[in-house]
């Protein structure tokens, strides 16, 4: 168990590793790189995931109820525990209840289930994306408009590719094949910019980071636990979810904490020291799922 838990996470971690090492070296901008990649390679991957021919939508509902009810689930208790640290609850909220589904998650449920869980993972990533652009961007401002939601490319290519699939349509060959290796391209992309994202890790606030970094698996993994288990998940999605639940807070929820001046510092301790630290609960989330 041990060889097959170093076997998944090894090839995450090691390009994480590589894309802090090169930061450190070139301290390259990565702004048009993860630009294209969530207008193009992650919108191609959704796309060709969701209008293959195998993905049925009725049967990945309770598995996105499941995330639903892991992340409501984490904020609800993050709220009054946030209160008892003395944090400001729009602070420590948002990262309790949006984890890194994208860079990690995506890789992440490959490796440890095969090819055949990614509509899984994408069911699940599309799930935390449009909870965190809507009620995550509320908590922060309830002024926010929230209009744009509907015009990012990934929920775009997530509506067509549904619509592709639900109206039965077989798209050429050749098109899906070229789409679906456009896709390809975002998960190592994903990973290796957030290895570029750590050299910038802030510790100075490193106490309310630690909390956060050990909150946010443990609050997600015991309701993740309590939730495939009410809906009556199988094996395979009660694991992927108890693994959703265990993922690091996501790197937007700093890009939202400075771009709404809500304490950018604590945020960024939290959301780095929180994906460090991923490297023990992503660990144990798979000692128990597999």
């Amino acid at each position: 168990m041990l060889i097959r838990i170093i076997s998944i996470i090894f090839p995450l971690f090691a390009i994480v590793l590589a894309g802090w090492l090169y930061g450190r070296a070139k301290r390259p901008d990565m702004r048009f790189a993860n630009e294209i990649n969530m207008d193009v390679f992650v919108p191609a991957l959704v796309f060709a995931t969701l209008a293959g021919k195998s993905f049925d939508l009725a049967s990945y509902q309770p598995l996105a109820l499941g995330a639903l009810i892991v992340m409501l689930g984490s904020g609800l208790l993050a709220w009054p525990l946030a209160r008892l640290m003395g944090v400001e609850a729009k602070t420590f909220v948002p990262p309790m209840m949006f984890n890194n589904s994208g860079n990690m998650g995506l890789p992440l449920a490959v490796l440890a289930f095969g090819e055949a869980a990614l509509p899984a993972a994408v069911v699940l990533f599309l799930v935390e994306n449009l909870l965190h652009f809507s009620l995550g961007i509320y908590i922060l401002d309830h002024r926010a408009r929230l209009s744009s939601l509907w015009r990012m490319p990934v929920v775009l290519a997530a509506l067509a590719g549904l619509g592709v699939s639900v109206a039965g349509i077989e798209l050429w060959p050749p098109l899906l094949t070229a789409i679906r290796m456009l896709g390809e391209i975002c998960i190592p992309l994903l990973l290796f910019s957030l290895g570029v994202r750590l050299i910038d890790a802030n510790f100075k606030t490193w106490r309310i980071g630690v909390a956060g970094a050990a909150l946010r698996p443990l609050l997600g993994m015991a309701i993740a636990w309590g939730a495939a288990r009410l809906l009556g998940l199988d094996a395979q999605h009660s694991g992927m979810l108890l693994i959703f639940g265990a993922l690091p807070p996501a790197v937007l929820n700093y890009v939202f904490a400075e771009r709404y001046r809500q304490e950018p510092e604590k945020v960024a301790s939290i959301v780095m020291i929180g994906n460090v630290a991923a490297l023990v609960f992503i660990s144990a989330a798979l000692a128990i799922a597999l």
